[in-house]
């Protein structure tokens, strides 16, 4: 009798915590075409797979016990598309799932077990920051917001993903900032605090969006890989972003069979890009045209365009891709476009992903703006990150590719290995700029006021340039026809696989920060 009577008290206590927020807020969710918490669980996991850790955890509060069933996040282990993940799912119908004692121990311990069994770890946020008045106080702070300091230690060594599908403050935001992929709902907002509290500590009206939408961080402040309509896309995303990426960092990126019809792109690719370095193209029609088919996975499309990152397969083996897009300033590279590679290094670095780069690019943005943005420290740091990736690293010169962006695109022996089409051209700077500044005067350019000797000598150092004088000298290991591209990346990644390691890395940017 005893034991019925346990019994039917479990039932009654998971029952409320499956309830969450109660029918009221679950319905006004359904009613805006919002998922619920479990509702974005069960569209994450492989049906069947989910274990929840922490059900019937409440507020430490006796006051508040029965109003916050699972304390407002809701953690446990599920597979994605087989491989077994750590989640945490923020359920905003209980107290906006704000932060509080309880549900931070199970956040600490997911991020635990992410780390020691080698799992990744995946957050769904939508949050509304500190739980008041539980963090209030000296009693608070020094309890509770300061209670687990290691859980803003990251070092990658397993994948962090998040997705921002609402009101995201506190928590939410340092989890997605923290994230190697966060994927924003359009609509929901990231930022430090509300727009409620912003405006009250300002004193004038602030617009959300304005304040942490995903405009300003798909394009502004770079914070987020993607930005999508809905929480099953944003989940999409999340599912597919995993798919190119290890368990943890002491394995391989998962490989799968090549798509029927791959090879067919590369036979064309040389009608994809202008013979004159002066016309446009999009440099991502090339990349889909050298990859397998359907491998195509941009990160941060909308923030430093003048390059784009993608993560692809070539041969059905996982591969990072950077490349200058002329679409956007010629394909010169600024402040925002180098802290997009470096990011996307440090990515492919930490998670043994070998690295395609593929150069057309007239050098570095200058100028008034450029200093301002800290054109120098962004370039350095740039260089830096680039000696210490250990991943393999090839590279494919397209057009032109001048000055210390040379470098910066993985030229001379900053790559394993390095072929150039033959309609390639190097130099120190755009031949027509070095006429100008070899034999110009103070104030007018040579083809201004010479025409005739400025043709001349820029055919003299246009000559220089040649793809045939790189070759001779060793600095490109080949020369090669741009249908060939995909043939030659699939040798070479054979060539280059890091064999002693079993494809491996040694990972020397794994703390490197993810916002910087």
């Amino acid at each position: 009798m005893a034991f019925d009577e346990l019994h039917k008290e479990y039932e009654a206590r998971r029952g409320k915590a499956l309830s969450m927020g109660g029918a009221a807020k679950l319905e006004r969710r359904r009613n805006a075409g919002i998922l619920n918490a479990r509702e974005r669980i069960a569209y994450l996991l492989d049906a069947g797979s989910f274990i929840e850790s922490g059900l019937l955890a409440t507020s430490l509060y006796p006051g508040d016990r029965d109003k916050t069933p699972a304390d407002g996040k809701i953690t446990g282990y599920g597979r994605i598309d087989g491989r077994e993940a750590a989640v945490v799912v923020n359920d905003f119908t209980v107290k906006g799932s704000s932060s509080a004692a309880t549900n931070m121990k199970k956040i600490a311990h997911m991020q635990r077990t992410s780390v020691e069994r080698g799992i990744p770890m995946v957050y769904l946020g939508e949050s509304s920051g500190a739980r008041i008045p539980d963090n209030m106080g000296a009693i608070g702070m020094g309890t509770l917001l300061a209670g687990n300091p290691s859980q803003y230690a990251r070092l990658r060594e397993c994948p962090w993903t998040s997705a921002i599908l609402g009101m995201s403050y506190g928590s939410a935001t340092w989890y997605g900032c923290m994230a190697d992929f966060n994927v924003m709902r359009k609509g929901a907002v990231m930022a430090v605090s509300s727009e409620r509290l912003v405006s009250m500590a300002i004193g004038e009206k602030v617009d959300a969006q304005e304040l942490g939408g995903w405009r300003l961080h798909s394009e502004v402040t770079g914070l987020i890989d993607m930005a999508v309509d809905s929480d099953e896309e944003a989940i999409d995303a999340l599912k597919a972003f995993l798919s190119y990426m290890p368990s943890h960092n002491a394995e391989a990126p998962p490989q799968k069979a090549v798509s029927r019809g791959s090879d067919d792109g590369s036979r064309a690719v040389a009608s994809l890009v202008p013979k004159s370095r002066t016309k446009v193209y999009d440099i991502r029609k090339v990349v889909r045209a050298i990859i397998d088919k359907d491998s195509y996975f941009e990160l941060k499309p909308r923030f430093g365009k003048t390059a784009a990152t993608v993560l692809a397969r070539v041969d059905g083996r996982v591969a990072g891709i950077i490349a200058n897009n002329p679409l956007y300033k010629a394909g010169a590279m600024d402040a925002m476009a180098c802290d997009k590679i470096i990011s996307f290094m440090v990515l492919c670095d930490s998670y043994n992903i070998p690295l395609i780069f593929l150069v057309d690019n007239p050098g570095f943005v200058i100028g008034l703006e450029a200093e301002r943005q800290k054109a120098p420290g962004k370039i350095i740091n740039f260089m830096n990150a680039l000696q210490l990736v250990t991943v393999p690293k090839l590279t494919v010169m397209l057009r032109k590719n001048y000055g210390q962006a040379y470098i910066n695109m993985a030229g001379g022996r900053n790559a394993a290995e390095v072929a150039a089409w033959y309609t390639a051209e190097v130099s120190f700077m755009d031949p027509a700029f070095a006429v100008n500044v070899v034999h110009g005067s103070e104030g007018q350019r040579l083809e201004e006021s010479d025409p005739e000797r400025f043709a001349r000598e820029f055919e003299a150092f246009q000559k220089n340039n040649s793809v045939w004088d790189l070759a001779a000298t060793y600095a490109v290991q080949q020369v090669i026809a741009p249908q060939e591209t995909r043939a030659w990346l699939i040798r070479m990644l054979e060539v280059h696989r890091n064999r002693r390691t079993g494809d491996i890395g040694q990972h020397r940017l794994h703390n490197w920060p993810t916002s910087y």
